[in-house]
């Protein structure tokens, strides 16, 4: 099969080197362009040793011009660039013909009142929110091979969304009781000099961050909203734990009355139990990140507590793989017909 001629805008971050590492060795692509302003004309190959050797890894990085990346012949295009950033470059690739996975939020809310509400700034291209797809694989294929603009969901909306969608579908939980506890590696806030990432800093201590309202909660209730089918706020605590990568979510909810307990293990066999990168562990398994770092696996486990009344959903992904760049891989083949796990079964 011929390979899809690839782009991926914004290269050298921490989701950019995860993008290289799952698209360098993808059977299907051939990577044509990887834009970085700090890194332009150097080889990918001096930048990412780890990549030396790979067929494409003496391919140089460029400006992250449009013209430049739509002359390179690619198809389509991942951008793994800032909110407020990418919109602009998302839109002039659109209009020479290319399909764009977007990984920053600027296409994940329909609205754009909401974006600016939690973002701080007028949505730069509003016109083009009702296009986008909300790239969750397990949830929206079919719209997502229908895209040309998908929208790739946030690691921590991903570890929330996925336990709680089927749920919610199903009608099992009080949705005003919903409380999402995260806990993520430091690679999460990106690449960047700030003196609250320092390894000193961050080794050996756990804190909470971005309380009472992280940007991520626009995107969950929105998602939380459409499967509830009704208006969902929930509280979202997330911490920054001394790991590179990976993220633990458990999130708790009251049992609606007369439910059996059971039914929650039900609808998430129902969701889930023909889906290549979510690995079910059943009531009472309990994840952890060091099974799913470096994966597009997500792992979800579930509980109950008859003292309480609450469930307790568990789930463990990669915040750069299942969270941000694998992922968005993962949207990637849906949206060429190729198999979904193509370039994915790694372990």
């Amino acid at each position: 099969m011929q390979r899809v001629k690839t782009a991926i805008v914004g290269a050298s971050g921490y989701t950019g080197q995860e993008l290289l590492r799952n698209l360098l060795v993808h059977p299907h692509v051939e990577l044509v362009a990887a834009t970085s302003r700090q890194e332009a004309g150097k080889p990918l190959s001096s930048v990412f040793p780890r990549f030396r050797g790979l067929p494409g890894s003496e391919l140089a990085f460029i400006e992250p011009d449009a013209d430049a990346i739509a002359a390179t012949g690619a198809k389509v295009a991942f951008l793994a660039l800032p909110h407020g950033v990418a919109a602009d470059i998302a839109t002039a690739l659109l209009a020479k013909g290319l399909k764009v996975i977007d990984l920053s939020a600027d296409f994940r809310l329909n609205d754009a009142a909401v974006y600016e509400e939690f973002y701080g700034h007028v949505h730069p291209v509003p016109a083009l929110l009702d296009e986008a797809v909300y790239g969750l694989p397990e949830v929206r294929p079919d719209a997502i091979r229908a895209a040309r603009l998908v929208a790739s969901p946030g690691c921590y909306p991903t570890s929330i969304l996925l336990p709680l969608i089927p749920i919610l579908q199903a009608g099992l939980i009080e949705e005003v009781t919903i409380v999402a506890n995260s806990l993520s590696g430091v690679s999460g806030a990106g690449k960047k000099a700030d003196t609250t990432l320092l390894y000193v800093e961050c080794n050996e201590s756990v804190r909470a961050y971005g309380l009472p309202k992280h940007r991520h909660l626009s995107e969950i209730e929105q998602e939380l909203s459409l499967a509830a089918g009704v208006p969902v706020v929930i509280t979202f605590i997330p911490h920054l734990i001394p790991v590179t990568s990976g993220i633990l979510t458990t999130t708790t909810a009251l049992l609606k009355s007369g439910i059996d307990p059971d039914e929650i293990g039900e609808a998430l066999q129902g969701a889930y139990a023909d889906s290549p990168f979510v690995r079910l562990l059943g009531k009472g398994g309990c994840p952890d990140t060091k099974h799913v770092t470096r994966t597009n696996f997500i792992d979800i486990g579930w509980n109950y507590d008859p003292r309480t009344g609450r469930v307790l959903l568990l789930s463990a992904e990669d915040n750069l793989g299942k969270g941000a760049g694998s992922q968005a891989v993962q949207s990637f083949n849906l949206m060429f017909g190729l198999p979904e796990t193509a370039g994915l079964l790694f372990v």
